[in-house]
Formats: C-alpha cells, sequence, structure tokens
C-alpha cells in the first residue's frame, strides 16, 4: 500500500478514486452500508428483517443504501414471484463476501472503544 502525490487515480465503476481507503470509503462508507452488511453476513433477509434489525433507519434511506450496495455489487436482491405475496431476498454476493473481514473487524474495534472509551 504505497502513499505518493504522484499515485494514479484508482477506478471502480464509473468513479475515480485518489486511494485505495477512499475507494473503500466510497463503496461501504456512510452510516449504513457497513451496517446492512454486518446484519447479510450470516444470512438472506428481508427487508422488514432487515429494518427490525436497524430501527433507527428511515425506509427511505435504507431503500437508498440497499440499491447503492446492489449496484456496486455487494448485494443480490432475490424476488420471489412464485406465489403472492412477493417475497423479496437481500443476500451478500461473492464480492460482498470479501468485505466480510472488514465489516467484522470494524464491529470487533465499535465493541473495543464501546467496552474501554465510551464514557
Amino acid at each position: 500500500m504505497e502513499n505518493t502525490a504522484a499515485s494514479p487515480t484508482l477506478k471502480f465503476k464509473e468513479n475515480e478514486y485518489p486511494c485505495c481507503t477512499s475507494l473503500t470509503m466510497g463503496i461501504i462508507g456512510g452510516k449504513w452500508k457497513t451496517v446492512i452488511l454486518y446484519h447479510l453476513i450470516n444470512d438472506k433477509l428481508r427487508y422488514n428483517e432487515l429494518r427490525k434489525c436497524m430501527p433507527a433507519v428511515t425506509e427511505r434511506t435504507l431503500s437508498l443504501q440497499l440499491k447503492a450496495l446492489e449496484e456496486d455489487g455487494l448485494i443480490k436482491r432475490t424476488v420471489y414471484t412464485s406465489k403472492p405475496p412477493l417475497k423479496v431476498e437481500y443476500s451478500l454476493t461473492d464480492f460482498g463476501k470479501t468485505a466480510i473481514p472488514l465489516v467484522q473487524s470494524i464491529a470487533k474495534w465499535g465493541d473495543l472503544v464501546a467496552k474501554n472509551y465510551a464514557k
């Protein structure tokens, strides 16, 4: 991992990033994306199940974050139409699964902060 001013920009999808950290935060940054990924590590979840896991997120924000994660290829949205009512599940893609160690590290650090540094 090199940090020089002459480093070329990194590209992901149609976006350019000045460094690897910027690229990572561009994909999973923000208040809810990492939380969504965390909840999908072990399970496929429906929209309302995700809402129950994250009661503070608004429906609009959750929908936008799910769409962004899907567009970036981290999660898969599967629609089951075989019988009513319509069922939609979200799960990690193979690409999304590559973020599991990162998400787990973020969660572990959050636990450390809550236990040792929060007053």
